[in-house]
């Protein structure tokens, strides 16, 4: 929250607005969200601040969030949708994730479905992992985090994607890793 507060505050310019939206008790965090003319920065600490009280008035803000150019406000949003409680979490991370024109950003989508722990989060990361296993692919870090991700929700259906990364040098050592969370398949 205090590197978020720091962020905003500095795009605020120092403002009064910020402080008192700062203040702003969750109807009014709810207001800014859906009043025209507000500045990004008012829209994403009060979907923030919502998001991590639980209010599912925050959702449709976060997770266009979660989808922006700028890295912190996708961790930021991956935070408070973490903690949000919405049963339509996973789904959005899961099309964010595998959103092959979106892929730059897939990150925090990523990060937030093995976090979630939900149904939905095996069958995202290893297609998104699949896409990133093709030659000279610029996202490896988004590779790497599916491969990570995988190993973390130790998933048997992740075994033949993860042995497929083997083959590729800046995943291998993780892959290995991975591969050693995912329990053996018992002869039956």
């Amino acid at each position: 929250m205090r590197s978020l507060t720091e962020r905003l505050r500095q795009e605020s310019g120092g403002s009064a607005a910020f402080e008192r939206l700062l203040a702003t008790g969750d109807d009014g965090l709810a207001e800014v969200l859906t009043a025209p003319g507000q500045p990004l920065w008012a829209r994403e600490l009060a979907a923030f601040r919502l998001g991590r009280a639980g209010d599912r008035r925050a959702f449709e803000a976060l997770v266009l969030l979660l989808n922006h150019r700028d890295p912190p406000r996708c961790a930021a949003a991956a935070h408070a949708l973490a903690r949000l409680g919405d049963p339509r979490t996973a789904r959005a991370a899961a099309a964010l994730a595998t959103n092959e024109l979106r892929v730059a950003y897939a990150l925090h989508p990523v990060r937030l479905l093995v976090a979630l722990r939900a149904p939905e989060a095996v069958p995202a990361l290893i297609t998104t992992l699949e896409r990133r296993l093709r030659p000279h692919d610029p996202y490896r870090q988004v590779a790497l985090a599916c491969v990570e991700g995988l190993g973390a929700l130790g998933d048997v259906r992740a075994r033949r994607v993860l042995s497929e990364a083997l083959a590729h040098p800046a995943l291998a050592e993780a892959a290995v890793h991975a591969l050693a969370r995912i329990p053996q398949e018992q002869p039956g």
